[in-house]
């Protein structure tokens, strides 16, 4: 199992204690590119598909953030 599927199962079974950098990695691994950042948002950019997410940059990250995180990367 790599490292990403690692956080990624994290992810499933604990929402709630993602550090920035492990949703920065499971975004990077996923076709996302970080575009912006404006004070505490950064925005990814899925270069095949156009989506646009922003993730807020707070340690531990919220559980809102993941779930979509989540949706967009198990389509």
């Amino acid at each position: 199992m790599s490292n990403i599927d690692k956080i990624i199962e994290k992810m499933q079974s604990q929402p709630h204690g993602i550090r920035p950098d492990e949703a920065d990695k499971v975004l990077r691994s996923c076709g996302y590119r970080p575009v912006r950042q404006k004070g505490s948002h950064r925005q990814y950019l899925n270069i095949t598909t156009g989506e646009l997410i922003t993730i807020k940059q707070e340690n531990p990250l919220k559980k809102v953030y993941i779930t979509d995180i989540l949706k967009r990367i198990t389509k």
